[in-house]
């Protein structure tokens, strides 16, 4: 696990390796996706750099408020935060983050501009607003899960168009009125370019058997793990330049920069 730049040291380094089937990436949507927009010069190109093996899944992104908010539903949420600038406070785990960016999206469709504060992760997101610190988070969904059922957080929607069985209680944004909030953080494998066609399709159908595993496949539901549709390195690849296309006016709407 290679740390640093949001991911992109990492993935960086994977692009560079020999292209034998034993060095991989596993990465998300912020090294393929949202690196090229806020990292201007990258080593390495989503396009070209990678020989794409396997999407995992996405897990969507949660809006949350205090268990006792005013705030019942998405809507009056979204009025409130309409109703002057910053009115709303959103954490997230840092800037330039899944959740981040969600929150921007959000705040674009609903006509706000919400005040943005960033946390070193997501438990002291969660901290901030059960102690009424911080309004609202927009977070990734497997770490605030427990704290919805739970009670001490109220899930307001999940960027999504689907529900998640773990959290039946909470609406997808499609469902409160705000179908242009679909955000996810996808997960997917690939490997060098130039990787052989045979040893990726060998990779995908290992990951393919893993993930059909009951053990597996419960523990992806239970943090909530949505399946996404591209299968095949050409897919998977479309997929990733469409997904890169969608979240670079956010990405800059945002204000992050490289830190």
């Amino acid at each position: 696990n290679r740390a640093g730049a949001g991911g992109a040291l990492g993935t960086g380094l994977a692009a560079q390796a020999a292209p034998d089937g034993y060095t991989l990436l596993v990465t998300n949507t912020g090294p393929l996706a949202v690196a090229p927009t806020l990292f201007p010069n990258l080593n390495y190109d989503p396009a070209r750099s990678f020989a794409y093996i396997s999407i995992f899944g996405g897990i969507p992104l949660l809006c949350a408020v205090k268990g006792d908010s005013r705030y019942t539903t998405l809507a009056e949420y979204a009025a409130a935060a309409a109703a002057r600038p910053e009115a709303v406070s959103f954490g997230s785990s840092g800037v330039g983050s899944a959740g981040h960016l969600a929150g921007v999206l959000f705040g674009m469709q609903a006509n706000a501009r919400m005040l943005h504060v960033p946390f070193r992760g997501a438990g002291e997101a969660q901290q901030s607003v059960l102690s009424g610190d911080t309004d609202s988070l927009w977070d990734t969904l497997a770490a605030h899960s427990g704290a919805v059922r739970a009670g001490t957080l109220r899930g307001l929607a999940l960027s999504s168009e689907r529900g998640v069985a773990s959290l039946p209680q909470v609406p997808t944004t499609v469902q409160a009125g705000f179908p242009g909030v679909i955000a996810s953080n996808w997960f997917l494998i690939a490997g060098p370019a130039g990787l052989s066609p045979a040893i990726a399709e060998k990779l995908d159908a290992a990951v393919t058997a893993a993930m059909a595993e009951p053990a597996v496949a419960e523990r992806f539901t239970t943090v909530g793990v949505v399946p996404l549709a591209p299968k095949g390195a050409d897919a998977i690849a479309a997929f990733v330049a469409a997904e890169g296309a969608r979240w670079a006016p956010v990405v800059r709407a945002s204000g992050a920069t490289p830190s």
